[in-house]
């Protein structure tokens, strides 16, 4: 008997401490949509309510040079930890070569 009283006791504690809930997630929304799309290549960029953005342009090459697919773009997102992340990168036939910058350094006050 004592035990459930304990066990029940455990509980109601338990219960009763505040509970540390993930704060109601709205909806992300795009802001801004761009695109077009054509024979020769393609140009889009869009931007979310949450601050995600990307933009990227992808031209057709067809020289000596290059055959296929040239594109350069960027994004930028806050990662899970609160840190803002944004990569610049160019994709060709020397394949993906990204950029990443740390923008949380240049938000931040120089310090006295």
């Amino acid at each position: 008997m004592k035990i459930m009283f304990f066990a029940l006791v455990a509980l109601a504690l338990a219960c009763a401490l505040p509970q540390e809930h993930d704060q109601e997630k709205q909806p992300v929304e795009i802001v801004k949509q761009n695109s077009d799309i054509n024979v020769n290549g393609y140009d889009f960029e869009f931007e979310t309510s949450d601050g995600t953005y990307r933009q990227e342009q992808g031209e057709y090459k067809n020289d000596t040079e290059q055959q296929g697919l040239s594109v350069k773009g960027s994004y930028k997102y806050v990662a899970p930890d609160g840190k803002n992340i944004q990569v610049t990168f160019v994709a060709d036939k020397n394949g993906y070569q990204p950029t990443e910058e740390n923008t949380d350094q240049e938000n931040k006050p120089t310090q006295s």
